[in-house]
């Protein structure tokens, strides 16, 4: 396994420097177009379905062109939040205890893709412009590779929302929604959470009342050590990603929401006796 995790740090490291050097990434500064919500869909697609070395140099070559690295970081939030979307979860010999057959939270590939994705993304608004390139050239890098290197059928798996499962809502009273939402967690039921959240977006209700009703559980609920910090990924990328696409996080979040409940979050009900919180 050692040697499998040094081919891979040897071929990137290889790569990285080259990307930099053909695009000249070290010599231009950071572009600020926004292509548009077309673009920002194709291109993470392109990484999404894309070798690791592709969905690289694809990076590289929209930092070469001009696009804000703000909106290359948004693309690439969004195709790790395919594999949260489109994950056919934990197989019967990947279950271990507090991470049931069927769940997707904890170290799941989802996950662990969209933390990466929102640490390396954090690192380039705060870096040089050489090495806030080299940032989200790794992040597009990852993205890919924890599609092709984890295992699965992501290309094949759909993603949710499923459409049967939205049709299946019959209220647009958004109390109702949240209320249904809360079940719909309680019940570890992924898919129909996933459907709620999503309606309730597509009826043009505010995010804030779901990202409450989700808070509520990303401390009770353990996650795997996950659950805080995917919250923190989800509702971050929520806030700095375009209209037409940002509902998707807070459909991911919901599913691994609803994956994660039933594992208590350690000290969580000492805490809430010591401040008078009813549980």
């Amino acid at each position: 396994r050692n040697r499998k995790n040094r081919t891979k740090l040897s071929k990137v490291r290889t790569l990285l420097p080259r990307l930099l050097d053909e695009f000249k990434l070290h010599e231009h500064s950071p572009g600020t177009s926004d292509p548009g919500d077309s673009w920002v869909e194709m291109m993470s697609r392109t990484i999404f379905q894309s070798t690791p070395e592709q969905a690289a140099e694809a990076v590289a070559a929209a930092l070469a062109d001009g696009v804000s690295p703000e909106i290359v970081g948004e693309a690439i939030s969004l195709s790790t939040n395919q594999l949260v979307l489109r994950d056919a979860g934990r197989t019967s010999d990947q279950a271990r205890t507090g991470k049931p057959e069927g769940s997707v939270h904890g170290d799941s590939i989802g996950v662990h893709a969209s933390d990466s994705t929102a640490a390396w993304r954090g690192i380039a608004r705060v870096s040089n412009r050489r090495n806030a390139a080299a940032s989200l050239i790794l992040a597009g890098y990852q993205a890919a590779r924890d599609r092709v290197g984890r295992g699965g059928n992501f290309l094949e798996w759909k993603p949710r929302p499923y459409d049967e499962q939205v049709a299946t809502i019959g209220t647009k009273d958004p109390k109702r929604l949240l209320g249904m939402l809360n079940g719909a967690i309680r019940e570890n039921d992924q898919s129909k959470a996933c459907a709620l959240v999503h309606h309730y977006g597509s009826l043009g209700h505010e995010p804030r009342d779901v990202t409450d009703t989700l808070l509520r559980f990303a401390t009770s609920e353990d996650g795997a050590l996950h659950a805080e910090k995917y919250y923190l990924t989800a509702t971050s990328d929520l806030a700095t990603t375009r209209p037409a696409f940002r509902w998707r996080h807070l459909v991911g979040l919901a599913r691994v929401t609803a994956s994660e409940y039933g594992h208590s979050a350690p000290g969580y009900k000492e805490a809430c006796e010591l401040l008078g919180v009813e549980v």
